[in-house]
């Protein structure tokens, strides 16, 4: 059987195979663009930028998606959550988790459906953020997210094998919690991004956010 008769006999079936696409951030057609405004910014507070990206973790079968909320001035992470389905949903929680800690001047967001929908981009303005888009296939406008995604693959996900979605969030939340409270980074000054995101704000007071998730989150009284 040729690989033609294969994939005729699957559209008549209506099935298809389960896998990553390649191409995470597809803009849905006639949306509204945002310019990207942090070419020659300069960043020197918390809560100026924060910026958000999706990325996909590879289970022992299928996979699960992985999205994350970073102040870019600190790196700190802010909120993340996972699903095992491309949507809008995990993407709305993330950001409505992280806007619990504080609100950002400006939101930097590749144009992938998720983040262009009109619901993801109601909350941003009616809290009166600025909204900032990544051109399309410039991976580096959003540079500091893709190093947290090779730092958390490199250093948690390609070091175990999860099998579960609820072996991932566990794992994931452990390293997050790691990666804020406890990793020092060279470009902060060998000080950890809590440290970072917390140092210059004076009134901090704990808020609740799903246990899961295991990250001391803090927002400006």
């Amino acid at each position: 059987m040729n690989p033609k008769r294969v994939r005729r006999i699957m559209r008549k079936m209506a099935l298809e195979a389960v896998y990553p696409k390649p191409r995470l951030s597809q803009g849905s057609k006639g949306h509204r663009k945002y310019p990207y405004l942090l070419r020659g910014l300069a960043i020197d507070r918390p809560n100026q930028v924060w910026s958000t990206d999706i990325t996909y973790i590879r289970l022992g079968t299928g996979f699960v998606y992985l999205i994350a909320v970073m102040d870019w001035y600190s790196r700190y992470v802010l909120s993340w959550e996972i699903s095992m389905a491309l949507d809008k949903e995990f993407c709305l929680i993330a950001l409505e988790q992280a806007l619990l800690i504080s609100t950002p001047e400006i939101f930097n967001t590749d144009q992938g459906v998720q983040f262009t929908s009109v619901d993801f981009i109601k909350i941003l303005e009616a809290r009166g953020i600025k909204i900032s888009m990544d051109g399309r296939g410039r991976a580096f406008d959003n540079i500091f997210v893709e190093r947290l995604w090779r730092t958390v693959k490199y250093e948690e996900v390609y070091l175990h094998s999860y099998q579960t979605v609820k072996e991932t969030r566990t794992h994931l939340g452990k390293y997050f919690y790691f990666y804020n409270q406890e990793r020092l980074h060279q470009s902060l000054g060998y000080q950890t991004p809590y440290e970072v995101y917390a140092k210059e704000r004076l009134k901090l007071k704990p808020v609740q956010v799903p246990k899961t998730h295991l990250i001391q989150a803090l927002f400006l009284s």
